[in-house]
């Protein structure tokens, strides 16, 4: 049987090139406000996090209707280090859109969802977004794209996929790039002429692939997935189960089901073969489950999740100011938590350590662990982390790491800088080209390479670097690579940081902390030029006398300090400093507070 009245589709492009945007235009063209409605831009980011770094980091649904067809439309995340999600949500539909911007071109993120596409079958929407860019360069990217579709094996269907021209700012699309389209119809016409419809059996047993899960306080866990055969109805008895065999197959019963209509969940009573639903009543179900007909008990393969390449350690913080600022602070609350994480991230691992008050975190990048531990800081939690560190394998005997395809945009006059700090950090250029005033660079890079460049790269273009990363590969071990060629300001004692101390602690490098900050003894309060760490008292006061007026000396000029985002500290820390997470605040410490036990035991290693 075949669903004419339904499609489902993804959109995915690289990050920033405006697939949030075009879904908003699509929303409000359907018909899903109401024309007096007030909506926020980028409606489908619906997190603060995602709100704030203007990205998006969970796949949504969403569904709109189009001359009598429902549209399923999944808006993914761009970020290579999300790509988790968007491998599984392409389980659920049976086309893409692919968006490309006009001016950019085909990004490192573009060929790796698109061979994730490429490799399911899925049928492509080729769309040039941003036409109406100044620096749009709209023949050379549809170039591009071709280009692509061929190095990466595309059939011959995929090859001569239909092109859209769009702007999802003004929500135009046309058939043309000499036209700037009036409005999104092209867009939606093609949809419906070139993406099939979901097929499948519909008086079979009943199989759903759960590929997402959600949860609400009322119902609990809430699984997202496809209809891959037979019907469901509220209340049916089924039995869940693994194509992997993860679980032992339980029955179970669906206590509810929604559909997904505009931005809301609309409950149903029944749901057909090819529709997207969410259900819920199963406490224990997880991503890549199958929800079977109990006379028919099939599971289904789930598409291989790419393996995490870099671990952290999350700790319970024992710090002197531990407890004073988080609500959840014991080894049973971090537990609960990352725990609770992983049933909706399957590209998140969990490890047990030797400690009981310590986990080994492991994910794809940087940015997908500091997302989940703003998370976790904004949810009251308080821990301790430490620096990030790739994970090696060992291929035919020989130790290798996780290599990183890297990608940087920058003026030509700084391409000399560029070249020289891709020296010290082990990178091979493999390609490099004219891009309008600007040269693009690709480098090949071990993802160790990769800790703390990007601050690297702004501070030595002046802030018009622009830098993207995708997964290379594994290659053998390229040798030690120095993680930071500064040392730290070490406060000397417990207490507040006072102005007298700071105007003296400033000559011997840059502050991280203003006047009245509380510090503790091991607190890192600043970086050194030195390669060597350097005590600071920045709690000593000048003792005054009768014999000084409080005026009569000259007043203390404290430079402002450096304050750091998340991923800046992270990048920032050293092998024997962690860093101290609250809801309030984030400090650096040294994992060994004590400077004599620091120094017995560099000396015992010496």
């Amino acid at each position: 049987m075949k669903r004419e009245d339904l499609r489902n589709i993804a959109i995915i492009a690289h990050v920033d090139h405006g697939k949030t945007t075009l879904v908003d235009g699509m929303l409000r063209q359907s018909g899903t406000f109401r024309e007096n409605q007030q909506v926020d831009i980028c409606v489908m980011d619906s997190g603060d996090l995602e709100r704030e770094r203007g990205i998006t980091i969970l796949a949504k649904n969403t569904a709109i209707h189009y001359n009598g067809i429902k549209i399923n439309i999944i808006d993914t995340p761009g970020h290579a280090d999300f790509g988790g999600e968007v491998e599984r949500v392409l389980k659920m539909v049976s086309g893409v859109v692919l968006l490309v911007d006009a001016a950019e071109g085909p990004m490192p993120q573009t060929r790796f969802v698109l061979q994730k596409a490429l490799e399911l079958g899925h049928k492509i929407i080729i769309v040039v977004n941003k036409i109406d860019r100044p620096d749009a360069r709209i023949k050379e990217v549809v170039d591009e794209v071709l280009e692509l579709l061929l190095d990466l094996n595309a059939t011959d269907e995929q090859l001569f996929s239909p092109i859209l021209y769009c702007s999802g700012r003004n929500a135009t699309a046309s058939k043309s790039e000499e036209e700037a389209g009036i409005d999104l119809k092209p867009l939606f016409d093609t949809i419906i002429e070139h993406i099939d419809p979901p097929e499948g059996d519909e008086n079979g047993p009943l199989q759903i692939l759960v590929s997402s899960i959600g949860y609400n306080d009322y119902v609990g866990r809430i699984a997202i997935g496809r209809i891959e055969r037979g019907n469901v109805k509220v209340y049916e008895e089924v039995v869940v189960c693994d194509y992997y065999n993860h679980i032992q197959p339980y029955k179970s019963k669906i206590v509810s089901i929604f559909q997904i209509e505009g931005l809301k969940r609309e409950p149903v009573q029944e749901a057909k073969v090819g529709d997207i639903i969410c259900f819920s009543g199963m406490e224990n179900i997880t991503i890549g489950n199958t929800v079977c007909n109990k006379e028919a008990v099939e599971p289904l393969p789930f598409v291989k999740i790419s393996e995490p390449t870099i671990e952290m350690t999350f700790a319970v913080n024992n710090s002197p100011f531990a407890g004073r600022e988080g609500k959840y602070v014991t080894t049973r609350h971090l537990r609960e938590r990352l725990h609770r994480e992983l049933l909706k991230d399957v590209s998140l691992k969990v490890l047990d350590t030797d400690s009981t008050d310590a986990f080994k975190v492991l994910g794809r990048g940087e940015m997908h662990l500091s997302i989940l531990i703003e998370t976790m800081r904004r949810e009251g939690y308080e821990f301790s982390v430490g620096t990030p560190r790739v994970l090696y394998k060992e291929i035919d005997g020989k130790k290798c790491e996780p290599m990183e395809n890297l990608f940087v945009d920058v003026p030509q006059n700084f391409v000399g800088a560029v070249m020289e700090s891709m020296g010290t950090r082990k990178g091979e250029l493999v390609d490099m080209n004219p891009f309008g005033s600007r040269i693009r660079m690709e480098f090949v890079i071990p993802a160790r390479g990769l800790f703390g460049f990007k601050n690297e790269l702004l501070t030595n273009t002046k802030g018009e670097g622009i830098m993207n990363t995708s997964f290379h590969g594994y290659d053998e071990y390229k040798g030690a690579i120095p993680r930071r060629t500064t040392g730290s300001l070490v406060a000397f004692e417990t207490g507040e940081a006072a102005s007298y101390g700071l105007y003296n602690a400033q000559d011997r490098g840059q502050l991280f902390i203003d006047s009245q900050t509380q510090v503790y003894e091991g607190m890192v309060v600043g970086v050194s030029p030195k390669c060597e760490d350097l005590f600071v008292n920045v709690c000593k006061r000048k003792h005054v006398t009768n014999m000084r007026a409080s005026g009569s000396d000259e007043a203390l000029r404290l430079v402002t300090p450096v304050k750091f985002s998340l991923e800046e500290a992270i990048e920032f820390i050293n092998d024997d400093e962690m860093l101290e997470v609250t809801p309030k605040n984030i400090r650096i410490r040294k994992c060994v507070l004590s400077g004599t036990q620091r120094l017995k035991l560099s000396n015992a290693k010496k």
